[in-house]
């Protein structure tokens, strides 16, 4: 069910709206505040679009663009002048929302940050991307894990960006800590549609957890973005998808966290994140519950390694545009060099 986008909600509903936001080029601070003020006047259009809406959900990249640039004027601070507008915003609409930041770090390359702000303004969610569309984006390596919080009618909600959904591990963990609706944002271009479908939708499925995706929309004159805004029911139907591409076209939906715990409690069949954990039950009681997973022993003792690994070609940046790292992760510019 949606509850026709939304416009029908029921007692236990959450309604999430998707933004497939034009794409913009941001260059200069004035462009940054000129793209902040165009972010503020979207979660005003969401409030008017729909009066049942819960929660308001930007893409990557929504604020800067897909040009990579790690500009220090234009990088942004979780206590700065653009997030304190998308804090107002919420407030004087009354509703939540998902925002997306490159996040000045001193001594390092910037994080891509999603932002998850209450209807009171409060951050309530934190996350920095794990999982860089590399050899492409320049960003950090995200170090503070998978936040889940609890958000509209009592939902546990996770966020990830973009290539983060690529990686099954990325929707395991959010379904471990509990979260019953992943968010999706990011900033992907054509060539990906397909596999961004098929991973919404195996996401959903292989934890019993609603996905709510979204893209960039519309061309910089460099980039076609595909909006594909997209939401997916725990069971792996879409439930709402845009996929027209339209710029600017809020996708919405109504989701039930109520039965997505009933299914997780409930379901024989299919209950893959509680089976993952107790394979067997029917053969021995309780099922397996050991970790026949040699990759998952190997990275926990910092030994991952690939039996092609000196093979693979691509290992940094080069191919576009950026100097070989020289850091290793957890170093500062200022050590690395010393």
């Amino acid at each position: 069910m949606n509850g026709l986008g939304g416009l029908n909600k029921s007692e236990n509903g959450v309604v999430i709206g998707l933004v497939q936001l034009q794409l913009p080029t941001v260059v200069t601070p004035d462009d940054l505040a000129a793209q902040t003020k165009v972010i503020v006047e979207m979660v005003a259009k969401a409030r008017r679009n729909l009066g049942t809406m819960d929660l308001v959900v930007f893409p990557e990249y929504a604020l800067h663009g897909l040009s990579m640039d790690v500009n220090p004027e234009i990088m942004c601070r979780v206590d700065g002048p653009e997030v304190a507008a998308f804090r107002k915003a919420c407030v004087d609409n009354r509703i939540w929302g998902c925002f997306s930041i490159m996040e000045l770090n001193p001594g390092g390359m910037p994080y891509n940050t999603g932002l998850i702000i209450d209807d009171e303004g409060e951050i309530r969610l934190n996350y920095r991307k794990l999982h860089p569309w590399v050899p492409v984006e320049p960003w950090e390596p995200g170090d503070l894990g998978i936040p889940v919080v609890e958000g509209p009618k009592g939902a546990k909600i996770a966020l990830i960006i973009c290539h983060d959904g690529m990686f099954p591990e990325m929707a395991r963990e959010c379904a471990y800590k509990g979260a019953e609706i992943m968010i999706r944002t990011a900033g992907y271009t054509a060539p990906i549609r397909q596999s961004w479908r098929f991973t919404n939708q195996a996401n959903a499925f292989q934890n019993l957890m609603v996905t709510a995706n979204v893209c960039m929309c519309g061309s910089d004159g460099s980039f076609d973005s595909m909006g594909e805004g997209m939401i997916v029911n725990f069971d792996g139907t879409v439930i709402a998808h845009g996929e027209t591409g339209r710029a600017n076209e809020i996708i919405t939906a109504e989701v039930r966290p109520d039965l997505v715990r009933e299914a997780r409690i409930g379901w024989g069949v299919e209950n893959n994140i509680y089976q993952l954990g107790h394979r067997a039950y029917v053969a021995v009681k309780g099922g397996a519950q050991d970790c026949p997973y040699t990759f998952m022993h190997d990275m926990v003792a910092g030994k991952y390694r690939l039996p092609w690994e000196d093979e693979v070609k691509v290992t940094d940046g080069t191919s576009c545009g950026f100097p070989a790292a020289t850091r290793l992760y957890g170093e500062r510019f200022k050590d690395a060099a010393e």
